[in-house]
């Protein structure tokens, strides 16, 4: 039991350790690479030049200001097309025919690149929120969709049986059986699309908006503030991990355990 508990610790401190090291040796080559002239001052910002526009970044409040308006897009984005997306695939992997009729056309849309729907988003909507928002529900929607629909199409048959000598029908077989039994690959289509719908955000402030995490870079980028541009790269990097790790605590709950164990 001593020995088992050490190791366990052990286990621990390297979780924490070995990543603490790669950063460590990441921003080491940064600084190596910026002291050596391997690209222009102008190119490469050196660490120091980016802490220091953190700073005047953070003091300004326009940093604050932008992680809101991103956070708040997709927000409304993301939680549009799980509203609509998770329900649209319980019904199709629970109706052979209309998945057979929609698969084809979900993955046409699946595969297109939300960012060739700019030009309409900014044309229909104009500028502000509504672009980046529905840019990100373009983005998510339809992979939501497809992964909900391919976890109901994958439920054992002997849980339906079951359900039927209980005699489960409508929302009460959605809710003791099918929606438990697929919430962990629910969750992992969440984290999935949720990664997604960070990437597009950026794009989509860059040319629908005024404000965001997007914009910022792309005014950085165009009064020559590569250390402006890195900062909120490094933002975008420390938040989109954050959430992706918040989503992943979703897994701990009962009934998510229940869906692993089947």
């Amino acid at each position: 039991m001593i020995n088992s508990k050490h190791t366990s610790s052990s286990q621990k401190k390297l979780q924490i350790l070995l990543p603490v090291l790669v950063l460590a040796g990441v921003i080491l080559l940064w600084i190596i690479i910026t002291y050596t002239n391997l690209f222009p001052a102008y190119a490469l910002p050196t660490p120091g030049a980016v802490l220091k526009s953190f700073k005047e970044e953070f003091e300004s409040g326009r940093l604050m200001n932008d992680i809101i308006a991103s956070l708040w897009r997709v927000a409304v984005g993301f939680v549009l097309s799980a509203t609509l997306g998770i329900p649209a695939g319980l019904w199709l992997g629970q109706h052979l025919y209309a998945r057979q009729a929609c698969v084809p056309m979900l993955n046409f849309f699946r595969f297109l690149s939300p960012l060739a729907w700019i030009p309409f988003a900014i044309l229909w909507f104009h500028i502000g929120d509504k672009p980046a928002v529905f840019l990100i529900f373009m983005a998510t929607f339809f992979p939501l969709a497809l992964a909900t629909m391919s976890a109901v199409a994958t439920i054992p048959s002997i849980y339906f049986k079951v359900a039927k000598d209980y005699n489960y029908k409508g929302i009460e077989l959605l809710t003791k059986v099918t929606f438990p039994s697929i919430l962990p690959q629910i969750i992992t289509a969440l984290r999935v699309s949720y990664g997604i719908a960070w990437v597009v955000i950026v794009a989509a402030e860059m040319v629908g908006c005024q404000d965001g995490l997007g914009y910022g870079i792309w005014d950085a980028r165009n009064g020559l503030r590569l250390d402006s541009a890195v900062c909120y790269m490094i933002v975008i990097g420390v938040l989109g991990m954050g959430i992706d790790r918040l989503l992943a605590q979703l897994t701990k709950l009962p009934n998510v355990r229940w869906g692993y164990e089947r």
